[in-house]
């Protein structure tokens, strides 16, 4: 029951929220994010890593079509919990900093978009998993679309457009395997969709190279993969702080964690034949993102573009069929999440105090803000992977499991570590070390609430790069389950 409380209980704050009026709609909604952070917690403390699925529940949803609201979580999907867990409270702060209308709607619909990507990671069930994968896309599209920048119509209908058409493949996926299945537990229905189900079927190569590329549309436009990313510097652009917060530091998983649980496995043959070519893919996106944040002026838009750079090595991690890969995939979901969202709310703090991104417009921040500056600074060694930062475990993992796939891939793969040196500390000198500007006069420091906000990122910034054995150990057996559905097959 633990799980339906994790998903029903950021629901029920949410329709309470309808209650409260304008900014008194704040407390409440962290409160109940705060509450969420509790229950993940304990669901961390109490796991147990021998045993595959916990926290299980199963209700027969719809008998007569063999579809079952069945939730879990093993490893890997504790942590996407706890990722989501602890970012939802610190982007819910980041919020307070500016004033939205109608904000008890705003606030709310964070909280629906939080069981949204809590039922994606925790779905047992194929259509269940789909319907939290819309559940989550909906919220998004409204703070984008309601609350975002000038061009914000265009950009959010780009998004939904590349987003839902992605969906509807993956469901179109969904409906063949599940008619290829057998009998429901109960025998109410010919067919079941279970994953357990779906891991059971065994196709023949020639179906699974075409089931492949229907579910991998999805998680292909989420991540996003090149080419399939040209929704995402815009959206992350244009879109409100917070939900520029959410989009990179929490859904863009959700892309990665369906091609661990729900594409490798199900259609192992299929990922053989086209693994190289995703690969390919990846690795372009990697140069091809890291080059053109080196041309970025707009502090936002770089790290975008940082972000999509980045996720391309996770995603060569993941099909590289390595543990290594694998598990560095898992330690990079997270490290990636608490790094975005903190390189997201300093460059909403500089704008909300210069009123530019401009990175020409800015410079000689160190002086005004020493204590942005070392907060600033912490982020983005661990973005850039530098020993004992948590950025370092992941690549280092994902880097060695490409590596150990392909030594050439590996190779290329790697100058993601440079170029990422060479745009990031590039745009640091610039901003806080360069000459003071017009736009920088009157710059002050922190505030308390803004560093009680970054403290927890930086905090985890050491603890994934210290002890990195304290997350890989949850995920460990969570990947090894995965590779061994593809070996046996």
């Amino acid at each position: 029951m633990l799980t339906v409380l994790l998903l029903l209980w950021p629901v029920a704050a949410a329709l309470l929220l309808h209650f409260f009026k304008g900014r008194a709609a704040r407390v409440p909604a962290l409160g109940a994010a705060l509450v969420e952070l509790a229950l993940a917690a304990y669901a961390a403390f109490t796991f147990n890593t021998n045993n595959a699925g916990q926290f299980a529940y199963d209700l027969n949803w719809i008998p007569s079509a063999g579809i079952r609201f069945a939730v879990g979580m093993d490893g890997l999907s504790l942590l996407l919990v706890l990722l989501t867990a602890v970012l939802v409270p610190i982007i819910l702060l980041s919020a307070f900093r500016r004033n939205f209308e109608n904000e008890s709607v705003f606030y709310a619909l964070v909280l629906f978009m939080q069981t949204g990507l809590i039922g994606v990671f925790t779905a047992q069930d194929a259509f269940l998993f789909y319907f939290m994968w819309e559940v989550a896309l909906i919220p998004i599209y409204f703070l984008a679309g309601v609350w975002g920048g000038v061009t914000r119509a265009r950009v959010t209908f780009k998004f939904f457009l590349y987003t839902i058409i992605g969906s509807l493949f993956m469901l179109a996926g969904f409906v063949y395997l599940y008619f290829q299945t057998g009998p429901s537990a109960d025998g109410l229905s010919a067919h079941n969709s279970a994953l357990t189900s779906f891991y059971n079927l065994n196709l023949p190569v020639d179906t699974q190279l075409w089931v492949f590329w229907l579910i991998f549309a999805a998680f292909a436009v989420k991540m996003p993969i090149f080419p399939f990313h040209t929704w995402q510097p815009d959206t992350y652009t244009e879109a409100p702080a917070p939900a520029t917060m959410l989009l990179s530091g929490i859904m863009l998983k959700m892309g990665i964690y369906g091609c661990m649980r729900w594409l490798i496995p199900v259609v192992p043959l299929g990922t053989d034949y086209w693994q190289n070519l995703v690969l390919i893919l990846a690795i372009i996106g990697i140069i091809y993102g890291a080059i053109i944040a080196i041309r970025q002026q707009d502090v936002k838009r770089l790290i975008a573009y940082s972000s999509l750079s980045h996720v391309g090595l996770m995603i060569a991690g993941v099909f590289s069929l390595t543990q290594m890969g694998m598990q560095g995939a898992a330690i990079q979901m997270l490290a990636h999440g608490v790094n975005v969202v903190g390189m997201f709310f300093i460059a909403d703090a500089i704008e909300r105090r210069t009123g530019t991104r401009n990175i020409a417009d800015l410079g000689g921040l160190t002086r005004k803000a020493p204590v942005l500056t070392v907060c600033f600074l912490v982020l983005l060694l661990g973005t850039v992977a530098l020993p004992l930062t948590n950025g370092f475990v992941g690549e280092f993992l994902l880097l060695a499991g490409v590596y150990q796939f392909n030594a050439w891939m590996g190779a290329v793969a790697g100058v993601t570590i440079i170029l990422g040196a060479v745009y990031l500390l590039r745009m640091f000198q610039r901003v806080m070390l360069g000459p003071d500007s017009s736009f920088t006069e009157s710059f002050t420091d922190l505030t308390g609430a803004e560093l009680a906000l970054l403290v927890p990122l930086i905090v985890l910034v050491f603890w994934i790069g210290l002890f990195p054995n304290t997350f890989l150990h949850l995920s460990e057996g969570s990947v090894l389950g995965i590779l061994n559905e593809v070996v046996n097959r």
